[in-house]
């Protein structure tokens, strides 16, 4: 799949394991699925292709029967519920059975008249004998105030009391711009640490721009990070107007 710029060599995404020092490798899937309105069937087949264990989601369903139909998009990628949805104004979290939960918190971020209603979708869980601040977030088409929300974010990270932290997120903003520069500083961007698959993100139809990401903090070893490109080009168009970014963290035993 021509989903963007990819390295020379192209190796397999590592999988879901426990490491002897007790460290945990993870794979974190970000995804805007666009409420859901597309083919959920196809929706499905991606997320499970991509074999998660966490799932950081944008733009699920926040209206009527939000919860049903974001149960329903678990239970058919074999995965489950950890928080979010209509209750984060869109960011959800789901996650696999391997994830042990430890806490879950929805943030609604400050209204500004005339634009959507933003928020975070966050939890810590522990995977064996390591500990992960998990955040999914979908930042603002308005320049100024996606600005202030990548400030809100920084501080949401530093505040969850955790060594350890990921968060995936429609940024709505290129690598260049000031909000996206701004998360780059203080975290890791997993595709300009070690790129895999393919880089842009949007759209399906015609990749040419990545304005979604997965972002780590600095103890945790970014194994490879970028669209996967094992999935089938008419599914990931029938799926939703965004291509997935899948990572593998290596995560330290806190």
């Amino acid at each position: 799949m021509d989903s963007g710029s990819l390295p020379e060599e192209r190796t397999e995404l590592p999988k879901s394991r426990t490491e002897a020092d007790g460290s945990a490798v993870i794979r974190v899937l970000s995804y805007n699925i666009r409420s859901m309105r597309d083919s959920p069937v196809a929706l499905a087949r991606v997320m499970k292709a991509c074999a998660p264990d966490l799932v950081l989601i944008q733009e699920a369903p926040r209206f009527f029967r939000w919860r049903k139909q974001l149960a329903r998009l678990a239970r058919a990628a074999d995965l489950v519920i950890l928080s979010g949805g209509g209750s984060a104004a869109g960011p959800a979290l789901l996650c696999s059975l391997r994830a042990t939960v430890e806490r879950t918190e929805d943030v609604l971020l400050p209204l500004t008249p005339g634009l959507h209603r933003r928020g975070f979708a966050t939890a810590v869980v522990r995977f064996g004998d390591a500990r992960l601040g998990v955040v999914s977030c979908h930042l603002s088409l308005q320049k100024d105030e996606r600005y202030a929300q990548g400030g809100m974010l920084l501080d949401r990270v530093a505040g969850m009391g955790v060594e350890h932290a990921v968060v995936g997120g429609d940024l709505n903003e290129r690598p260049g711009g000031r909000t996206f520069r701004r998360l780059a500083r203080t975290l890791n961007d997993a595709w300009a640490t070690r790129p895999w698959g393919g880089e842009y993100t949007s759209t399906p139809a015609d990749p040419h721009q990545r304005i979604d990401a997965i972002l780590a903090t600095k103890g945790i070893e970014v194994l490879g990070c970028g669209v996967p490109d094992f999935l089938d080009r008419d599914e990931l168009r029938a799926a939703t107007d965004h291509l997935p970014v899948l990572a593998a963290l290596r995560v330290p035993a806190t």
